[in-house]
């Protein structure tokens, strides 16, 4: 049995340490200081407050004040935070861990270092750690996950990618379960690169419930599901130019971290309430007041790579009239547009 702290305590990072503590290992679950209200309900009555879900035996949950004591005699970390937070998490774990501790994120997005220069996180969080820990090979985990699910234990595939085969191995062993089923992957930039895009792409195929509404509809067999099949093949051939752009492997496009997390995200989440909010003639601004609260690394990826975009196209990297989909999104939520779907510039 291991000792495995995770730092976040938000659903996902919550939910995480179902299979964790099923697989026979003593899980610290640590809150940010966003996580306060949510580490205090679960040490009053051993339920966090959205996911809903009585914490399994040997899940213990911790305050981040109390950082140092859950991380000690811990031979595994797990990273849970936001996006926003891969830079925190870094600066907080990095004073405390020892070398030789693994780690793994569910942390999903992109950077723009410097103009026409996008990173995945597992990089931003390397760079961020002492100098004695650059060695690190940080992994992540990738793939179709909806935190409620996992947290009561439907069946629920995932990758695991790190560019070291022996810590990706320890990993994938120590989480598996029978109804948690882990694959592997030594390709981090196409399973991250996936990961991420899938939030922005699947708002997209969510606007189109709200369309259909706008439109005077109710949910019906008939719907507006042929513009959703129209986006969401779309945002998978802009997913491999971006892929393949940044030197992953576009197989993952139609696997589990592609297609698969952006299927299961079209279905639920945050991602499609606020693709329905634009769908339903809300401004940008107007949909994230109706979702506060919320933390949004959908729009939060599109005002990255969509602000990275012209510098893509300058240094040639993406041809002219790259990703119209992308394009738009930024124009809507960065340029404050009304959507206005951009069909004609599809599937050229």
């Amino acid at each position: 049995m291991a000792k495995v702290a995770v730092l976040g305590a938000g659903m996902m990072g919550t939910a995480l340490c179902t299979p964790i503590a099923d697989a026979g290992h003593e899980v610290r679950l640590v809150g940010t200081h966003l996580d306060a209200a949510w580490v205090e309900g679960m040490k009053r009555d051993g339920v966090h407050p959205k996911v809903g879900m009585p914490l399994p035996d040997g899940v213990l949950p911790f305050a981040l004040e109390e950082l140092d004591a859950a991380l000690d005699g811990a031979s595994m970390v797990c990273v849970g935070v936001s996006s926003a937070g891969v830079r925190w998490a870094a600066q907080n774990l990095g004073p405390r861990l020892q070398p030789g501790i693994p780690v793994i994120a569910v942390t999903k997005g992109l950077e723009e270092s410097e103009p026409g220069v996008l990173r995945i996180l597992p990089d931003v969080f390397l760079e961020h750690l002492p100098e004695n820990l650059r060695s690190l090979h940080p992994c992540a985990i990738g793939g179709p996950c909806i935190a409620g699910e996992l947290a009561r234990r439907v069946h629920t595939a995932v990758v695991f990618a790190g560019r070291d085969e022996p810590t990706l191995k320890r990993f994938a062993e120590a989480f598996s379960t029978p109804y948690y089923h882990v694959r592997t992957s030594k390709d981090v930039v196409g399973v991250e690169v996936c990961a991420a895009l899938k939030n922005a792409y699947a708002m997209a195929v969510g606007i189109g419930a709200g369309v259909h509404e706008r439109a005077g509809g109710t949910a019906a067999p008939v719907a507006h599901h042929n513009y959703e099949a129209a986006v969401f093949a779309q945002a998978c051939i802009e997913m491999d130019q971006l892929v393949r752009m940044l030197g992953g492997d576009p197989a993952h496009v139609p696997h589990l971290a592609g297609a698969g997390d952006m299927l299961v995200t079209t279905s639920g989440g945050r991602s499609s309430r606020l693709g329905r909010w634009l769908g339903l003639g809300l401004s940008f601004p107007e949909a994230q007041e109706k979702m506060k609260g919320d933390t949004l690394e959908s729009a939060d990826l599109i005002r990255v790579l969509g602000g990275a975009l012209p510098s893509l196209i300058a240094q040639g990297k993406l041809p002219p009239g790259a990703l119209p989909l992308m394009r738009h999104l930024h124009e809507v939520i960065v340029g404050g547009q009304r959507i206005d779907m951009p069909f004609d510039q599809f599937f050229r």
